[in-house]
């Protein structure tokens, strides 16, 4: 089943994602104290030589499971986190994102996890490929002309925290759909942009559950959908209160359906794991053809 065949491929830089084919795999690589995923590398009081080495270490290994972006983020988004400056957040990632590049094959993709736009500038200086904005555009007026001037792709996410919802997915549909149109207005090239409905962001679980049962109106927006539930509270709350780290089941079954209900990326912590379930949910969804 060819269901985003209509979606033309993204270019730049080298890189090509053809849309509809398959689906794509997005690995995290949180460089923080205080993910709620629990994984963020500098919980671990590491020096910063050996942060980044670990980063690095990481970062290969979810290439060898099959990861087709990498996302670095150094600033938690869980709700209560503390924000912390432009210049913090840039000295988090810049070393990790310049080691990476210089330690991974040019077709790996590094995505740049801010809101900011001088810590995305910093990001792409030292390599990083592409944006992925929590707030889509809208916190910092900033970005959408660096993603235009640096001509990137940008993810813009549907953020609902603090927002006034009236029915969830028409909510989400209307405020991407605002965030599409100030990347356009920007001179961002339509092809550049991927969208995200922001699960967990400001959404009660009940919020989350219909968001991802009908995933599929999102295709109204006319571009590629990133789907990020890997070890969201959600699945937690239903699994009777997981704490995160038991979470890989739930996660496989949102990765699974959100496949069948049009995801073209997935954004998750396991790799490995979402990676075998990614190529058995694109057997079946998107038809199956022997691959190594």
């Amino acid at each position: 089943m060819d269901r985003a065949s209509s979606i033309a491929p993204t270019l730049w830089a080298g890189h090509e994602l053809v849309w509809g084919q398959r689906t794509y795999v997005m690995g995290i690589v949180n460089v923080t104290p205080d993910s709620f995923s629990g994984d963020g590398l500098r919980a671990c009081e590491l020096a910063e030589e050996s942060l980044v080495e670990r980063a690095v270490e990481k970062a290969r290994r979810f290439v060898a499971e099959g990861a087709t972006f990498l996302d670095i983020g150094g600033e938690s988004t869980r709700p209560g986190a503390e924000a912390i400056s432009a210049e913090q957040e840039a000295g988090r990632v810049v070393p990790v994102i310049r080691a990476l590049r210089d330690s991974l094959p040019a077709s790996t993709i590094i995505s740049i996890d801010t809101y900011k736009a001088a810590v995305a500038e910093q990001a792409l200086d030292a390599g990083a490929d592409m944006i992925n904005d929590i707030w889509g555009l809208r916190y910092d007026p900033a970005m959408a002309t660096l993603a235009h001037e640096r001509r990137v792709p940008v993810v813009v996410m549907a953020n609902m925290r603090g927002y006034q919802k009236r029915e969830i997915v028409s909510d989400v549909i209307h405020m991407l759909a605002r965030s599409i149109e100030q990347a356009v207005t920007a001179g961002i090239p339509w092809e550049h942009l991927i969208i995200d409905p922001g699960i967990g962001f400001g959404m009660t679980v009940e919020e989350d559950l219909i968001l991802q049962r009908r995933l599929g109106e999102l295709r109204v927006l006319g571009r590629p959908i990133l789907l990020g539930t890997s070890r969201k509270s959600h699945i937690g709350r239903i699994l009777g209160g997981l704490p995160a780290a038991e979470r890989l089941e739930g996660t496989a079954a949102t990765v699974a359906l959100g496949i069948a209900h049009g995801a073209d990326i997935v954004r998750v912590h396991d790799v490995r794991e979402m990676m075998r379930v990614v190529k058995m949910s694109d057997a079946i969804v998107r038809g199956y053809s022997a691959q190594p």
